[in-house]
């Protein structure tokens, strides 16, 4: 065997108050043994199910997003007719400083909430928050 793995050995034996030989059968009947690829498929499956999980629920608050952008655009567009031209500079600096709210509003829920996925009660399993 090579030198420092002798050594790993060597210091896992001495943690766990075991013999080298003691190590050695474990890790060599478990390199053999059939069920090892089994375990490792299910190990392997239980975790793509979770992300894929996790990738629903992210698809979902996409569409939520997308959702609602659309449909307050098209309130916006059909609730507000088009300004005069005398009145548009007024409406254009007041929707720079409301901009500059919103922004700095967003900021703020975005840092310490609440969230809009709080305030919606998605039906989600408590133990799928990985």
């Amino acid at each position: 065997m090579p030198p420092e793995l002798v050594r790993q050995l060597d210091a896992t034996a001495r943690a766990r108050h075991v013999s080298r030989t003691a190590i050695l059968e474990t890790a060599l009947a478990s390199y053999l043994s059939p069920d090892g690829a089994d375990r490792l498929e299910a190990a392997v499956s239980r975790r793509l199910d979770r992300i894929t999980r996790q990738l629903d629920r992210l698809a979902w608050h996409l569409d939520l997003s997308n959702e609602t952008l659309a449909l307050f655009i098209r309130f916006w567009l059909t609730t507000n007719a088009p300004l005069p031209d005398t009145a548009m500079k007024a409406a254009q600096a007041m929707g720079k400083e409301r901009w500059s709210r919103f922004v700095e509003s967003l900021n703020k829920r975005m840092e310490s909430g609440p969230r809009l996925r709080q305030e919606i009660g998605l039906d989600v399993d408590p133990r799928e928050n990985g």
